[in-house]
């Protein structure tokens, strides 16, 4: 990205801008960094009191913060109520980022049916099977893989050695993180006799609009029905995500989560790293959980949940284990006694 100057940055992410001694509205910055470490030409931003110490000492070009915080600044500022939303829109207009392939790579084998949109991107050693559809500027990294019949949207990134499989639909302005394999079969098997007889996996993965996911996560194809990531949902690295899962609008999941089969999450949800939630539940909108979480049952309440145990020294741990064992014992024993107190 080349580098811009502070007004034009001011107005691309909705900013105030405040000019300290020296700077001008033509003023360039070409990149970001932390407060600390951020210089001439560099832009920071503070959104966490955690370190509004470091503000004072920065040797920022500028800094992105919040009006609270404008007159403790050393430099010039882009005033804003939400600094850290500022700071990602600032961050998207000096990415720097390169693309995942430039023009058909001529080791690339592309099968003579596949429908390609204008200005498609494929790298080295691609694989593009039969009847696939890539829309509008569409980056495939080097080593991906997209099966029979499958469509990616218009201005879809996959970065390298992405598997896509069959009959697999993927909406505009994705990005897939490199190892990630999206229809694969899910776990679906019949225990005859005690042999395991495989069910074919029917359905397919559908994903809307601008959904992001991160490196070396699963999502299994539906047994009958699709499996269906809607619009707007981020997913973290190593997740895994079972077949007819439905995914709703604009939920985040961390990394190396769970979603067992057949399990609806709504809306606008949460779900901490290392959480499994079982199969065959709904959740409901606006439902967050804590890291590692363990979901068994529905919920239609949004709100905060949390399961997990926090880490303890192993002396605490060991007495506590010795209690829980007890538990039991010391609730016939509670019970006993409210008995004998009415």
């Amino acid at each position: 990205m080349q580098a811009m100057s502070l007004a034009e940055l001011a107005r691309q992410i909705g900013a105030t801008l405040h000019l300290s001694d020296g700077d001008s509205p033509e003023t360039p910055v070409h990149g970001l960094a932390t407060l600390s470490g951020a210089g001439n030409g560099q832009i920071s931003f503070l959104s966490n009191s955690k370190y509004r110490s470091q503000l004072q000492d920065t040797s920022a070009q500028a800094v992105i913060l919040h009006p609270d915080d404008l007159p403790h600044c050393p430099c010039s500022a882009l005033v804003t109520e939400n600094p850290y939303v500022g700071f990602a829109k600032a961050a998207q207009c000096l990415d720097n980022t390169p693309d995942a392939a430039y023009g058909i790579a001529p080791t690339a084998v592309i099968a003579d049916d596949v429908t390609l949109g204008s200005n498609v991107a494929i790298g080295d050693n691609a694989v593009i099977a039969s009847g696939v559809v890539l829309g509008d500027n569409v980056q495939v990294g080097a080593g991906c893989v997209i099966g029979q019949g499958s469509h990616i949207g218009a201005r879809t990134k996959l970065w390298a050695n992405v598997t896509v499989y069959h009959r697999v639909r993927i909406g505009d302005d994705c990005l897939v993180q490199s190892g990630t394999v999206i229809g694969a079969d899910g776990f679906g098997y019949a225990n005859d006799n005690g042999q395991w007889l495989k069910i074919p996996q029917l359905g397919t993965v559908i994903i809307g609009n601008r959904v992001e996911i991160g490196a070396s996560t699963t999502i299994d194809r539906g047994a009958l029905d699709d499996t269906v990531i809607h619009d707007g949902v981020i997913i973290d690295n190593q997740v895994q995500i079972a077949h007819n899962v439905v995914i709703k609008e604009n939920t985040a999941m961390a990394g190396c989560s769970v979603i067992a089969g057949s399990t609806t999450i709504g809306r606008n949800c949460t779900i901490g790293g290392l959480s499994g939630i079982n199969g065959h539940i709904t959740i409901g909108d606006n439902v967050h959980f804590t890291g590692m979480s363990m979901v068994t049952k529905d919920i239609d309440q949004p709100g905060v949940y949390s399961s997990g145990v926090p880490a303890e020294t192993n002396r605490e741990w060991r007495k506590n284990m010795v209690a829980l064992r007890r538990l039991p014992e010391t609730a016939r024993r509670v019970k006993e006694l409210e008995k004998h107190v009415k």
